[in-house]
């Protein structure tokens, strides 16, 4: 990040030049605001400091000029006494702050500080809209730079054309109907159905003539044939939602139908071939129920052949800003309003939030927010919520994703990590530890 500064006083540009640069920003100076303005582009990485009374084009023309290059450029205004009414005015229509002199230099970092952090919070907003808005593939779908969603993409990516059954575990709201249709998407199947049946919902009644279908006549009110969920996915994907609900008579049918690949509809004696890939689902562990004997243990090694595991939002905090941001500009589209911004408090409660309901409850936050149906950042998570979580691990949490994100953007590099984030190496090397980190897995 780059602090631009426009002072024709060789004597205050030095001075300021200096104090800034003492302060750690890089600074680039100009007497004139005309050579300024032409390094202005848009998403500019920095700031401007400008004096308002300039020789040639006046510091109110260059932010006017730089705002027609981009409209969100923070520019600080730097005035004389009797310029102080004319520079509120100059707020009012788009100037960051203004600085009247004589300023210390503490008042200089100060402001200078303050425009570059609103900056880079700006850019990264700009940068995960883009690559929302722009994104293709898998990437696009299944979002997140974590190291644990990078690995799930690779191994959807790796699975995906394979033909035996796949077992998805995670909690409630991390995903996993979206990691099936994943699954289905990236195969060769993706031109057939994928058809998405939740075990819980279906009553017991009526289960058998949902899955497996029904002729005309073969119970009262079968009026006419009806295809069951399972042939209608025939040479595409089966996805079964809360299989750990599905009924123990109905489980011995199922099974059937994995073993065989076929099915008989109700009154019929005819089996119809199926050619379906299985996608299962549960959030809890099935091999734990089978041997509690409350989910059969032959389907459950039928289906444990592929296991992916979803992890829990709180473990892939890092990923929260991407995925909110997402689900915000999705939120904006549906309800035809304007994304709002996020100010940094806000994100600092979702990055300490526990997550009980994971990525579903992170996408009705964002829909609330949009909605304007919260009091407050404060106020989109509930004051029972935040209690639940203790101040340490909220602080722990944020250190976890602060140091993540640093690794993503030095890939891996500890050194150039520790220059970042102003932190000794040796204690960067035990916070790596403490959070279960390896520099390697960030290397490109």
């Amino acid at each position: 990040m780059k602090v631009l500064l426009i002072e024709d006083d060789a004597t205050v540009r030095a001075g300021s030049a200096q104090a800034l640069d003492l302060a750690g920003f890089e600074v680039e100076a100009h007497a004139a605001a005309e050579p300024a303005l032409a390094r202005i582009t848009p998403g500019f990485a920095g700031v401007v400091v400008s004096d308002v009374r300039l020789p040639g084009m006046s510091g109110l023309e260059f932010m006017t000029a730089a705002h027609a290059i981009d409209a969100q450029l923070p520019v600080v205004l730097v005035t004389g006494h009797g310029d102080i009414s004319m520079a509120v005015g100059a707020m009012r229509d788009g100037a960051y702050d203004f600085i009247a002199k004589p300023y210390s230099s503490e008042q200089l970092v100060e402001v200078v500080q303050r425009a570059l952090e609103t900056r880079r919070l700006m850019l990264e907003v700009a940068a995960l809209r883009h690559r929302i808005e722009h994104g293709e593939g898998i990437e696009a779908t299944l979002l997140g730079d974590s190291a644990p969603m990078r690995a799930l993409r690779r191994l959807i990516l790796d699975l995906a054309d394979e033909p035996a059954d796949v077992l998805i575990y995670g909690e409630t709201g991390t995903g996993k109907e979206m990691v099936a249709r994943c699954l289905h998407q990236f195969s060769r199947r993706h031109k057939r159905h994928f058809v998405a049946l939740n075990c819980g919902a279906i009553p017991e009644t009526i289960f058998e003539s949902e899955v497996f279908g029904h002729e005309s006549g073969s119970f009262t009110g079968a009026g006419k044939r009806q295809i069951g969920k399972i042939e209608h996915a025939d040479g595409g994907s089966l996805f079964l939602d809360e299989i750990e609900s599905l009924p123990m008579a109905l489980q011995v049918k199922l099974l059937r139908v994995l073993q065989e690949r076929y099915i008989e509809r109700l009154g019929s004696n005819t089996p119809v071939p199926v050619d379906v890939r299985v996608i299962a689902a549960s959030k809890v562990d099935l091999k734990e129920w089978s041997d509690q004997q409350k989910f059969r243990s032959d389907l459950y090694y039928r289906l444990n052949l592929i296991v992916l595991n979803l992890p829990p939002l709180r473990e892939r905090r890092e990923d929260i800003p991407l995925l909110f941001e997402h689900f915000l500009l999705g939120a904006a589209a549906r309800y035809k309003r304007e994304a709002p911004p996020v100010p940094g408090a806000l994100m600092q409660s979702l990055m300490a939030h526990n997550w009980p309901g994971n990525v579903r409850e992170l996408r009705n936050i964002a829909e609330r927010y949009v909605l304007g149906l919260a009091s407050g950042a404060d106020g989109l998570l509930s004051a029972r919520s935040m209690e639940a979580v203790p101040l340490a691990d909220q602080v722990g949490a944020f250190e976890r994703a602060v140091i993540e994100q640093e690794l993503r953007k030095a890939g891996g590099n500890v050194t150039a990590v520790s220059v970042a984030l102003a932190v000794p190496k040796q204690t960067l090397y035990y916070k790596l530890q403490k959070y279960g980190l390896t520099a390697d897995e960030y290397k490109a």
